[in-house]
């Protein structure tokens, strides 16, 4: 990507000088000039405007200083652009790069060394973005939904594939795992689990969640299912059939309608 340049210096010839500077290393530096200022503030209004990657930036300005501009842009939200100082005062120095100053060019700039900043510029750029790249896909990992549950088992850690479970069930400050083959126990929190796998998983009752693939058909109960804190009459005593396994759960008069839907 090219980057993106803005001047900021209150003398018209020092502005002139770094433009003329700017397009004698175009072949070597490609970029883009997307504007110039003669003071901060007006500077400040121009760089949230344009964007820019880099701040060419005048220490000694009439009103607000370079050095407390650069400050500002330091302290602005992620995207701030790099700032090379462009000064006939070496005194301020220390002072540039306490506010993150990358470079600190002595004028007259040689168009050399405006160069060999503006690289430096670059490659911390990409560095820069390279690191974001970086945090963005591993968020993106992160919470991406995972594809096995994980259970500890005394010495050992099984992972049970998401697809093979047939329901999930909380007791106590525990989750079961059902499985066509056997139980495992988790310390997850039920809400967790539906939060992030929603598509594949139906809440049939307060403290449970069923596959929905796993799911056959409904049938009557021998009785009135267990209550979810509301009145539990005649249409509770419903149970979901499940596939390959002969357990039957119970569904919730809350939950009925959405189960009714899936096995209409």
């Amino acid at each position: 990507m090219i980057p993106r340049i803005f001047i900021v210096d209150d003398e018209a010839p020092a502005r002139a000088r770094l433009r003329t500077l700017l397009s004698d290393i175009a072949a070597q530096y490609p970029h883009q000039l997307v504007g110039e200022a003669d003071q901060a503030q007006s500077a400040l209004n121009g760089i949230v405007m344009t964007r820019p990657d880099i701040v060419l930036l005048d220490v000694q300005m009439p009103g607000m200083s370079g050095i407390e501009l650069a400050a500002h842009l330091a302290n602005a939200a992620a995207g701030a652009p790099l700032v090379i100082f462009v000064t006939a005062y070496d005194e301020f120095a220390l002072k540039a790069f306490e506010v993150h100053a990358l470079d600190y060019l002595l004028k007259p700039v040689r168009a050399e060394r405006l160069a060999e900043a503006l690289r430096r510029a670059g490659n911390l750029r990409a560095r820069l973005q390279s690191q974001q790249e970086a945090i963005a896909a591993a968020s993106t990992a992160l919470h991406a939904k995972r594809r096995h549950f994980s259970v500890q088992e005394r010495d050992r850690l099984l992972l049970v594939p998401v697809a093979d479970v047939i329901y999930l069930k909380a007791e106590l400050k525990y989750v079961t795992v059902r499985t066509k083959v056997r139980e495992y126990l988790i310390e997850e929190s039920l809400l967790s689990i539906e939060e992030e796998f929603g598509a594949e998983f139906v809440r049939v009752h307060r403290n449970t969640l069923v596959a929905r693939d796993a799911i056959v058909g409904v049938e009557r109960g021998s009785s009135a299912s267990e209550g979810d804190g509301e009145n539990d009459r005649a249409q509770d005593a419903w149970q979901i059939i499940l596939r390959d396994i002969d357990e039957r759960l119970p569904i919730s008069r809350r939950q009925w309608p959405v189960v009714k839907v899936l096995v209409r």
